[in-house]
C-alpha cells in the first residue's frame, strides 16, 4: 500500500507545485469536506442502540483507507475531521432543512471554485483528478504530508513531494530570475 500511496502522492505533487493553488486547497479542502456532510447529518442512524448521523458512519471508510495507505497521515485527517464533523453536525441542527442545503450548495461551489481557480490561474494545470479520480482522496493527505516534511517530521516523504516535472510557462514566469535558468551563469 505504502508504494501506492507514494506513486499517487507524487503524481499528486507534480500537479500542484504552486504555493498560491496549495493555500487555495487548504481552504478549498476542509470546506468540501463540510459541504459532502453538511447534508448527511441530517441522517439520522442507529449504530448499537446510539443514535447518530450518517455523516461520521459514512466518513469512516475513507478514514480506513487514509490509514491503510499511511497511518501517520490518515490519523492526522481523522483528528482533523472530527471538528468538521461536529461543525456539521451543529449547522444540520440550528437550521432548516432547506438551510442545510443552501449552505452545502455554497459550500461545495465555494470549495470548487478555489480549486479551480488555483489550478486555472496560478498552477497552469488541470485538477488531476479529472485524470484519475482517486487523486481526490490524496488531496488532504498531500496537504498533510507537505506539513509534516515542512516541520521535519517525514523526512520519508520529502523525496515524494521533490519536484520532478518540469516547471510549466507560468512557473517559469515567477521564477526570480523571470524563467531565464541562465541568468548569473559564466561561461
Amino acid at each position: 500500500m505504502a508504494n501506492y500511496f507514494h506513486r499517487q502522492l507524487g503524481y499528486y505533487a507534480d500537479a500542484h507545485r504552486n504555493r498560491v493553488n496549495s493555500v487555495m486547497h487548504m481552504i478549498g479542502n476542509p470546506i468540501l469536506f463540510v459541504a459532502v456532510v453538511l447534508p448527511l447529518s441530517l441522517l439520522p442512524v442507529s449504530v448499537l442502540g446510539v443514535k447518530i448521523s450518517a455523516a461520521p458512519l459514512l466518513t469512516i471508510p475513507a478514514l480506513i483507507l487514509w490509514m491503510a495507505w499511511d497511518i501517520i497521515i490518515g490519523l492526522a485527517i481523522v483528528v482533523i475531521s472530527i471538528p468538521l464533523l461536529f461543525a456539521a453536525g451543529a449547522i444540520a441542527i440550528h437550521v432548516s432543512i432547506l438551510w442545510v442545503w443552501v449552505i452545502a450548495v455554497g459550500l461545495f461551489v465555494l470549495g470548487w471554485a478555489l480549486q479551480i481557480v488555483g489550478h486555472q490561474l496560478f498552477e497552469g494545470k488541470r485538477p488531476t483528478l479529472l485524470d484519475n479520480p482517486v487523486q481526490m482522496l490524496i488531496s488532504p493527505m498531500y496537504i498533510f504530508a507537505k506539513l509534516f516534511v515542512a516541520l521535519g517530521l517525514r523526512p520519508d516523504l520529502a523525496a515524494v513531494l521533490q519536484k520532478s516535472s518540469p516547471p510549466t510557462p507560468l512557473e517559469r514566469l515567477h521564477r526570480p530570475d523571470g524563467g531565464r535558468a541562465d541568468v548569473g551563469k559564466t561561461s
